[in-house]
Formats: structure tokens, C-alpha cells, sequence
């Protein structure tokens, strides 16, 4: 009986230790956490927050590392996305481009036929573009890609071996380049604003004549005393040195347009215009002057030609924007494609059309006309139409310069005519500027330019910085 007692009494008391260990085991835990949270509040180098602490360091090292591995992965995971995947889809896209246009016109889209060339300069024109681009002075604003073009254009042109394999005729460069000025003047005529330019009229007709006709005359009267070119001749080269490219202040404009800048005022409006009518005007003068040259004409009949030429573009200008200010109706599908077509559509056809007639000024005044009228009542929706016809500027922009750029060929330039040498004489490195302001008096006088010529005995043009000059008897 006592032994049963004992193992009864044994049984009864194994529950009670075995919770009395579980609540010593708690409680150490517990006490275990108190004390790590103390070390981690007071800084005290305990074993469980160092093992903690050791944790998060392991963790903060794991992401560093798998971004690493995951940038690798990405560059050089098959199939290939990222960097290396659009790298390979431009390649791509530029062989299947090439590879499509041989497969159709052959020959000539092969080194040396004119297709060829075409791809090539807009390819090389873009990446000039991007390059240029990327180079960042801290003092001066970025460079504009179209000088990057240009440079791409003039290098293509006189790299020997690239110009012999890559070459395109005047006839293709000239209809791109009468393209991409009729696209540009579409998007000026379109950007322009009706209220600014009915403010600023006056001072919009004072800045697009008077810089352009000062410049042509000082050229023109520099031309005729300096070098010795006919009045004409003169005028010529005025007319081209004081043209203003609306393919450069457009794009400007709109830029500063859209961020708001010298709205108010119409700024952007005023200097679009105006750049827009004194490339009008320069082509009128260039061409009146031209036809005076070559005799095709009588000079009063030359010189009324570009006033027919101004009232035949306002006026076909104007009844095509009525036009197309109605056609396409408001209520058809896709109307900002259709009414880009039209836009584009007719002002390539003035452009060129106005070359055929014999009028090329009026070209350019018509498109500038006919877009501004079909901005006006496209007001709610012209802005998906500039959208459309922004893309297509930058398709024809980095041929555009490109083949300006490519128009320049070093080969061709004489060195007696590059730096006025004939007169300065720049090319000798040994010559003082007092010569060279000496040999330019004596030029200006012996022509004539102050009423008396060489001939004549009341001047004679070695009275003045004529220099030391060998006795007789030498």
C-alpha cells in the first residue's frame, strides 16, 4: 500500500514540474527579449542583438548583390530585352528598310546609286543628330542636333571614299529639300496666333522686309565694290546671305510656344511670321534678280513679277484654306488624318507647281496662307493635326540638313576665292593686318567706291597706307 501511495503521489507531482519548467522556460525567453530590447535602446553588445544585427546586415547586402546579378541577367538574357533588344530591333528595322527598297528598285539601292545614298545620309544625319546632342558644355546651352546633321551631311560629301559610294542626284536633293520647306511652312502657318498677328502686323511687315532688304543691299554694294560682280549679281548674293531659314526658327518657336514662353506678348507668333515672309521674300528677290541676269524678260516685267508673284499666292492660298477649312466635314472619321493629307497634300503641290508656272515665290506664300486660314477654324482639333504634321518634320528634318550639309564640297572651292584672298590676301600667314587694311583701301579706292577711280589724277589710292615703296633708281 505504501509503495502505491508513493507512485500516486510520484504520478501527481510529474504534472506540476513539468509546468513549472514551461513557465521557467517563458519566463527566460522573456527576459531574453527584455534584454535585447534594452541592448538595442542602450547600445549594449549583447549575443542576441548581435546576432540580429548580423541578420539585417545580410539582408541589406542581398538586394545590392541580386540587382547586380539581375542587370546581367537582363543584358545578356535570351531572349535578349532592354538595351541589347532595342539596339538589335533598330539594326533590324534599318536592314529590313534597306532590304525592302533593294528587293524593289535594285541597282539603285546598292554603294553608289542614288537610293543608297538617300538612306545612308538620313541614317547618318540622325545619328550626328543624337551625338551632338549628348555633348553638354557647363556655361552654354545645349547644342542643336541640327548642326550635328549639317556636320554629318559635310562629311559624307568630302570623305573620299564615302562620297564615292555615296551619291545622289540634284534632282532628288532638290525636290526633298522643297519637300521639307513646304512641311515646315505648313507647321508655321498652323502655329501662328490670329490675335497676336493682328496686334503685331505692323511691326510683323517692318521685321520681315527691313533686315532682309539691309542685307541684301549691303551685300550687294560690298559685292559690287569689293569683288567686281555685276549689280545683279550683287543682288543675287544678297538675297541668299540675307535669307532667314524658317526650318531653324520655327521649330525654336514652337518650342518656347508650348512651354508658354512670350505668349502674351505673341513673341513666337511675331518671329515665325516674320521669319516665314522674309525667306518668302528673299526666294522673290533671289529669282526676280536671276531672271534680270539671264535677260528673260524685260526688267519692269522682271521686277512686277514679284509683286504677281505676292498676289497670286494670297489669293490661292486663301480659297484653298476656305477649302479645306470645310473638306473634310466635321462629322467623318479620322479627320485629323485626313485633313494632315490635304494640308501636306496641297502645299507640296503649290510648292511645286509654282516652280512648273515660273512663280517659285508664290509656292511658299500659299502654303503659309492656306495653313493659317485652316487653323483658324481648326481650333478645337488642330492640335492632333501639328502632332501629324510633327512627325513628319522629323522625317524630313535630318535630310533636310543633311543635304544642305552635303551641298558643301571643299573640292570645288578655290583658294584664291575662299576669304576674299584676292583682296586680303589671308592665305599668307606673313601678312600684317596693317597690310591687309591697307590692300582693302586700296581696293575700295581704285574701284571707284568714293567717286574717284584709279584713273583719275585729283586721287590716287597710294597717298594713304601706301607703305615703303622702292626709289626709282633701285
Amino acid at each position: 500500500m505504501e509503495n502505491e501511495d508513493k507512485t500516486i503521489e510520484h504520478e501527481d507531482l510529474e504534472p506540476s514540474s513539468r509546468v513549472n519548467q514551461t513557465a521557467s522556460m517563458c519566463q527566460e525567453a522573456q527576459e531574453e527579449t527584455v534584454m535585447n530590447l534594452k541592448s538595442i535602446d542602450g547600445n549594449e553588445p549583447i549575443k542576441g542583438s548581435n546576432l540580429l544585427n548580423n541578420n539585417e546586415e545580410r539582408l541589406q547586402e542581398t538586394p545590392t548583390e541580386s540587382n547586380c546579378l539581375q542587370r546581367l541577367r537582363q543584358t545578356f538574357a535570351c531572349p535578349p530585352y532592354g538595351l541589347l533588344a532595342k539596339v538589335t530591333t533598330n539594326v533590324t528595322m534599318v536592314v529590313l528598310l534597306w532590304a525592302v527598297v533593294w528587293s524593289i528598285t535594285g541597282s539603285e539601292c546598292l554603294p553608289g546609286g542614288n537610293l543608297f545614298g538617300i538612306i545612308i545620309l538620313f541614317y547618318c544625319a540622325i545619328i550626328g543628330g543624337k551625338l551632338l546632342a549628348l555633348i553638354k558644355l557647363p556655361t552654354l546651352p545645349p547644342l542643336p542636333p541640327l548642326l550635328g546633321m549639317l556636320l554629318a551631311g559635310f562629311l559624307i560629301r568630302n570623305i573620299p571614299v564615302i562620297s564615292d559610294n555615296v551619291q545622289i542626284q540634284h534632282r532628288w536633293s532638290s525636290a526633298l529639300r522643297s519637300i521639307a520647306l513646304s512641311v515646315i511652312l505648313v507647321r508655321a502657318g498652323l502655329g501662328l496666333d490670329s490675335q497676336a498677328l493682328k496686334k503685331l502686323k505692323g511691326v510683323c511687315i517692318r521685321l520681315a522686309m527691313g533686315p532682309c532688304l539691309v542685307e541684301a543691299c549691303t551685300a550687294a554694294i560690298l559685292a559690287h565694290f569689293l569683288m567686281g560682280l555685276p549689280w545683279q549679281w550683287g543682288f543675287i548674293l544678297g538675297f541668299v546671305v540675307g535669307a532667314v531659314s524658317p526650318a531653324v526658327v520655327v521649330p525654336s518657336m514652337l518650342l518656347l510656344q508650348k512651354g508658354g514662353y512670350g505668349v502674351e506678348k505673341g513673341v513666337p507668333t511675331l518671329l515665325m511670321a516674320a521669319g516665314s515672309f522674309d525667306d518668302i521674300l528673299a526666294i522673290t528677290g533671289f529669282n526676280t534678280c536671276l531672271g534680270m541676269a539671264f535677260s528673260t524678260g524685260s526688267t519692269v516685267f522682271n521686277v512686277l513679277r514679284g509683286v504677281l508673284e505676292v498676289i497670286i499666292g494670297v489669293g490661292t492660298g486663301s480659297l484653298l484654306g476656305f477649302f479645306i477649312q470645310y473638306f473634310p466635314s466635321s462629322d467623318q472619321s479620322k479627320l485629323a488624318w485626313k485633313r494632315a493629307f490635304l494640308v501636306l497634300g496641297l502645299s507640296v503641290l503649290a510648292v511645286f507647281s509654282s516652280v512648273r508656272l515660273g512663280y517659285p515665290g508664290s509656292g511658299g506664300l500659299c502654303t503659309l496662307v492656306m495653313a493659317f486660314l485652316a487653323g483658324l477654324r481648326w481650333i478645337s482639333e488642330k492640335a492632333e493635326v501639328e502632332k501629324i504634321i510633327a512627325v513628319v518634320w522629323d522625317i524630313f528634318q535630318p535630310l533636310l540638313f543633311g543635304l544642305i550639309g552635303a551641298e558643301v564640297s571643299i573640292a570645288s572651292l578655290r583658294p584664291e576665292t575662299v576669304g576674299c584672298n584676292r583682296i586680303c590676301s589671308l592665305g599668307h600667314s606673313k601678312i600684317t593686318w596693317t597690310d591687309r587694311v591697307r590692300r582693302i583701301w586700296n581696293g575700295c579706292v581704285d574701284s571707284g567706291i568714293f567717286g574717284y577711280p584709279y584713273h583719275s589724277p585729283n586721287w590716287k589710292s597710294t597717298d594713304r597706307f601706301a607703305g615703303p615703296q622702292d626709289s626709282p633708281e633701285s
